[in-house]
């Protein structure tokens, strides 16, 4: 008795040990936004069900165990044979089949709910946001107001915002747990998720799909304001911010990890990547393709140095690239010198055969 009281001490100051490093702030249990909690709605609405067949299922285990445990007087007790029993079979079966309806059910009327307007704000036009994922990087376009961003999104407050998603190469997955659910973003296709944040704030949302070596730092900000403080933003960007030019934007698709970045002008000026045709940025060095490991760069050294609002990208991949083209073109030349060489030393052998031939005749 005394060592099963010690086991008990034991194992209970393990589980508040093992408990107080659970994280406490569980922020899709804090949704800020009418988006967000109708994920929380059905989140709770799966917990209720999951909860009672927990609680029935250990109930009856332990009842059982309990009931028709050893004793003294039943030591030597066989049961009967029992054949079975089709009422029994009908309703273990029927209870799981329920369970799974209902959530099913549930999960298909908040995944269309969810495609629609928030309820409340269908008198509003929504604020179009596109979201483009890269390597490893999210970029947001906002075509009506001529703006670009990377690796943060200001957004109005009390306001649908309606996010048209894609992806410049690999899929990636787009979600910030405080307004909204997860949805992929994928390259030549369009993707769309509508949110509202109720109040201003600062929210943080992330990509939650592997992607190669910079996964971890593909992070990014949402930024609630007031209607007046995003317009006083909006125009600020516009003052200050300097031109996106294509080439700027091609540097920017280069595989790397950069800071926040603002633009003037988008790059839905001379290419959409959710358009069937538009061309995919992936570098097939940088993953496993058929069981072959790619030559991944590290690219921990140049993170620093992209820390900038408006600093340069995938410096060393350019000259890595034009480094290869010189390489390409000496072998070239090299190659057709030693060709012309080979021709002139075949005319060479044909005259002296030919003069040979003419000293025999002689």
């Amino acid at each position: 008795m005394k060592n099963r009281k010690i086991l008990y001490s034991i194992f209970f100051v393990m589980l508040a040990a093992f408990l107080s490093g659970c994280e406490t702030n569980m922020v899709v249990f804090e949704p800020q936004g009418p988006v967000a909690q109708s994920i929380l709605e059905l989140i709770n609405f799966s917990l209720v069900l999951m909860l009672l067949v927990v609680v029935v299922v250990f109930s009856l285990f332990g009842y059982v165990i309990w009931k028709y445990r050893e004793k003294e007087s039943n030591k030597d007790y066989e049961p009967e044979y029992e054949k079975g029993s089709h009422k029994l079979e009908i309703i273990w079966t029927a209870i799981p089949l329920v369970i799974v309806l209902a959530l099913a059910v549930a999960t298909t009327i908040t995944t269309f709910k969810l495609e629609k307007v928030p309820e409340g704000y269908e008198d509003q036009e929504p604020l179009i946001i596109h979201v483009t994922s890269a390597d490893w990087k999210w970029i947001f376009s906002y075509p009506e107001q001529g703006i670009e961003t990377v690796n943060y999104m200001n957004i109005p407050e009390d306001r649908a915002v309606q996010l048209k998603m894609t992806s410049a190469g690999t899929m990636q997955s787009f979600w910030v747990p405080a307004l909204l659910g997860q949805k992929y973003t994928m390259a030549n296709m369009e993707t769309k998720l509508f949110m509202v944040a109720d109040r201003p704030g600062s929210y943080r949302g992330m990509n939650t799909n592997f992607n190669g070596q910079g996964y971890a730092h593909m992070e990014f900000e949402v930024l609630a304001q007031t209607a007046e403080d995003f317009e006083e933003w909006v125009q600020d960007v516009k003052d200050t911010a300097p031109v996106l030019t294509e080439v700027e934007y091609e540097k920017l698709l280069l595989p790397s990890v950069v800071g926040r970045m603002t633009f003037n002008e988008t790059h839905l000026a001379w290419i959409d990547h959710a358009e069937h045709d538009a061309k995919k940025y992936i570098n097939p060095e940088l993953y496993r393709v058929h069981g072959v490991i790619g030559n991944i760069p590290d690219y921990s050294d140049s993170a620093e140095g992209h820390e900038t609002d408006h600093g340069e990208h995938g410096a060393s991949e350019e000259e890595a690239k034009h480094s290869d083209h010189d390489t390409e073109d000496t072998k070239s030349e090299h190659s057709s010198s030693v060709n012309e060489g080979n021709h002139n030393d075949h005319e060479s052998m044909e005259t002296n055969s030919e003069g040979g031939d003419e000293h025999g005749s002689h």
